[in-house]
């Protein structure tokens, strides 16, 4: 991407990687990732940059090596070396206690609108729930690839549901067994949806 001019002494950072399931934008703020989007989703991958009032600064090849290698070590089978990366994603309260509950799914599980909506004390809020979902500006990060309707199957996906099924298969496949302490929201039960491996 072309720099861009910026008079802000901490623009937002932008960095793109390769990955099995496309191509990776991320976005930095002050270090911490505002926005990540797989594939060919620029216009909602800019919106959230635009969330931060601020412009694109210098391709950030340097500032995002951390987030880059967490990424790369993830799609190796290291399931959750993105756990720990800093994410400062801009939303209304709803939406950021969604997102937060989202990081607490456990890779290689899943849970539904209706757990998630329960976990964050707002039972009838599963609707909302799914919206928050639908808008996350950090893919795979905030794993909204881990929640699916009620009935196992998998529901939508902004990165398409091919992406979202390797992504489950891919978690599952490296996560090992589950941990004694994994999330009462979480569910290991089977991927419902049939279809073709991206």
């Amino acid at each position: 991407m072309a720099p861009m001019q910026t008079t802000l002494s901490n623009p937002i950072i932008v960095s793109e990687d390769d990955s099995p399931i496309g191509r990776l934008s991320i976005a930095l703020d002050d270090g911490a990732l505002c926005a990540l989007s797989i594939g060919d989703d620029h216009g909602s991958f800019a919106r959230s940059i635009g969330r931060h009032g601020c412009v694109v600064g210098a391709p950030g090849t340097d500032v995002a090596a951390p987030v880059l290698d967490a990424l790369a070590r993830y799609f190796d089978g290291d399931v959750t070396a993105v756990d720990d990366l800093d994410v400062r994603a801009i939303g209304s309260a709803f939406q950021r206690r969604v997102w937060a509950a989202l990081r607490e799914i456990p890779v290689g599980t899943t849970a539904s609108y209706v757990q998630i909506a329960r976990e964050i004390g707002a039972p009838n809020a599963s609707r909302a729930v799914g919206r928050a979902n639908a808008t996350n500006p950090v893919a795979l990060v905030v794993p909204c690839h881990r929640v699916v309707r009620a009935d196992g199957t998998l529901g939508g996906y902004a990165g398409g549901l091919e992406r979202k099924r390797w992504l489950l298969e891919h978690e599952r496949r490296h996560a090992g067994p589950p941990s004694e302490h994994a999330s009462r929201i979480a569910s290991p039960g089977p991927i419902r949806d049939a279809g073709t491996r991206f």
